[in-house]
């Protein structure tokens, strides 16, 4: 093992876990002689990381607010560790409270919305980030806006578990009403014939064809809200909905409206994005560890993708970043990868 004179073993990173993360999240690392010194340093890029746990094997440490895109070194000013490279989100809006994943357009403005607690009217509805992050209020009279969704023509779409309403948008901000009547109207989804399917916090899961024709798709027990939606490959629809749980399903529905659990272990799993090789990710906790999680399709692999507390939500974009929602907060993570086209 390499030394230095008079100094102690250099440490020697050997892993970090996850490979992403937001402020408040942990990385897990591991490797040798990471606790020259006591007490141990942590360092991303050029902002001191607390530890939580330390020994000179392994160190589990918590990103601090004010952490950028760089790199985690371990060590102090006589030993230090190779850097290792850390994707880590950046913040690119507050003063939001997105319920579930944003929405983002085909140039790469994101949408997410303000929704408020049952029944509360806010000012602003939904918010829309441009390519520069300046936010600007987009919607203002929806009454708690859940989920957003774009069709293939670019209009967005808005749910009010109020109102029981789907609202349809054009990109100027002209609002409709698209279809009514959907219970306490939760999650949005379009397959790739242009049906809308609609989550109701009772379990019911509704179809909406383009023509507005309604049908009951499928129905889940009561205590599953489908509260979040998505289309993944072969057709078919993946729905969660947290419950106090540790241990909740994520669900899949066929086109012919058969239901099967497609993974179970997770803790309040929310919103749901695939990638372009068509790994799922959701916003969950999997072995007590809170962030993003991410479940392969062969194997149903899962495991924690990004680490962050109080997220509620993703979504990709054209420039391969992934756009992580929280309770009141937009960041952005440079992952350098590709989400799954619209069906």
């Amino acid at each position: 093992m390499a030394k230095r004179k008079d100094a102690g073993p250099i440490p020697q990173i050997s892993e970090v876990t996850p490979p992403a993360a937001i402020p408040g999240g942990e990385f897990q690392i591991r490797g040798k002689g990471l606790a020259p010194t006591l007490p141990a340093q942590v360092k991303i890029g050029e902002v001191a990381a607390p530890i939580i746990i330390g020994s000179d094997s392994f160190i589990i440490a918590r990103v601090p607010e004010g952490a950028s895109v760089g790199e985690l070194i371990i060590g102090n000013a006589d030993q230090k560790s190779q850097s290792w490279v850390c994707d880590i989100g950046i913040q690119i809006a507050d003063g939001l409270h997105p319920v579930s994943s944003p929405a983002v357009d085909s140039h790469g403005a994101v949408y997410c919305t303000f929704s408020g607690s049952r029944g509360q009217k806010t000012p602003v509805s939904v918010f829309k980030i441009d390519l520069n992050y300046a936010t600007t209020p987009f919607l203002t009279e929806v009454m708690n806006a859940t989920s957003l969704a774009f069709d293939r023509a670019g209009l967005l779409y808005v749910s009010s578990r109020q109102d029981g309403i789907v609202y349809q948008v054009t990109p100027t901000g002209n609002m409709s009403v698209y279809v009514e009547g959907m219970g306490i109207a939760t999650g949005l989804a379009f397959d790739g014939d242009g049906n809308l399917y609609v989550g109701d916090r009772s379990g019911t899961i509704f179809k909406i064809s383009p023509s507005r024709q309604i049908y009951v798709f499928a129905t889940l027990e009561p205590s599953i809200a489908a509260y979040h939606l998505a289309f993944g490959p072969e057709g078919y629809l993946y729905v969660t909905g947290p419950t106090t749980s540790s241990f909740d399903a994520i669900h899949r529905i066929s086109n012919t409206g058969e239901v099967e659990v497609f993974y179970r272990g997770l803790g309040r799993p929310q919103g749901m994005a695939f990638d372009a090789q068509d790994r799922l990710y959701v916003a969950g906790s999997v072995a007590g560890r809170r962030g993003v999680v991410r479940i392969n399709q062969q194997d149903r692999k899962a495991e924690l993708f990004l680490s962050g507390p109080n997220i509620a939500g993703l979504a990709f974009t054209p420039s391969r970043s992934i756009m992580v929602t929280t309770s009141n907060a937009l960041y952005r993570v440079d992952a350098n990868i590709a989400g799954r086209p619209l069906p």
